[in-house]
């Protein structure tokens, strides 16, 4: 591949085999937010060669305390413009596909219609995330998925496994119990905290794409669980256990 000196310490450590599989991959990373924009650049930064970005949204002052894209000179900007340009920078071969969407359940067979080896989401809204959940387990993608980051200052207390294990995290539980409904306990990798949530840093929201509120957020937190989702990623693809 052309430029591949750039991969030479992905390549010391998983070995030629696997970066070239990454080259060959397509990952779908669902919202650009804090923990989806981080996902990305490390999965990009491993050499995946094709990847799917969705998001909705503008980048917002609130989001420069802990958003990959938010500078002072991308306020106003489509995070997905502004993560699509940052991707491309690093691997000048990505191959980027776009979506400027807000993910609705109406929407998910859409966005499942094409072929990826994996999916991260990192959707904060619970509706438009379990139906991504549910429909992308029944087409058997590999998926792993962000639970919730906000509230929590403690790194060290973050867990992946299985969704049927994760513990302590009320997205998770919202999560789990909707699943349930549709037949589904198992085969979605999780990444949670053990971490209480600070109900303290709860905001109210007005509702809109499925959101009604918001914790306070600390500015490593949110890339901590991006680090951990796209570990996931580049673990499986590499063929190592996760």
């Amino acid at each position: 591949m052309t430029g591949a000196g750039w991969t030479s310490r992905t390549r010391l450590l998983l070995g030629d085999e696997a970066v070239d599989r990454f080259a060959r991959s397509h990952v779908l990373v669902v919202g650009l937010g804090g923990v989806g924009s981080f996902a990305a650049e490390f999965i990009a930064r491993a050499g995946v060669g094709r990847m799917t970005i969705v998001d909705g949204d503008v980048v917002d002052p609130s989001n420069r305390n802990r958003q990959l894209p938010a500078l002072t000179s991308t306020e106003g900007h489509l995070k997905i413009e502004v993560m699509r340009q940052r991707l491309r920078d690093i691997n000048p071969e990505l191959s980027v596909v776009p979506m400027q969407e807000f993910v609705t359940p109406a929407r998910i067979d859409r966005l499942l219609s094409a072929s990826y080896d994996y999916i991260v989401d990192a959707i904060d809204s619970l509706a438009p995330k379990v139906s991504l959940l549910e429909h992308a387990h029944r087409k058997g993608f590999r998926i792993v998925s962000s639970m919730g980051a906000g509230g929590k200052v403690d790194p060290s207390m973050i867990r992946i496994a299985d969704i049927a294990e994760s513990q302590k995290c009320r997205l998770a539980r919202f999560v789990r119990k909707r699943l349930h409904r549709v037949g589904i306990r198992t085969g979605i990798t999780a990444v949670y905290s053990l971490e209480e949530t600070d109900d303290e840093s709860l905001m109210y929201t007005d509702g809109t794409n499925f959101k009604r509120s918001a914790f306070g957020t600390a500015p490593y937190l949110p890339a901590a669980f991006g680090a951990a989702c796209a570990s996931v990623v580049i673990r499986g693809l590499a063929g190592r256990t996760v």
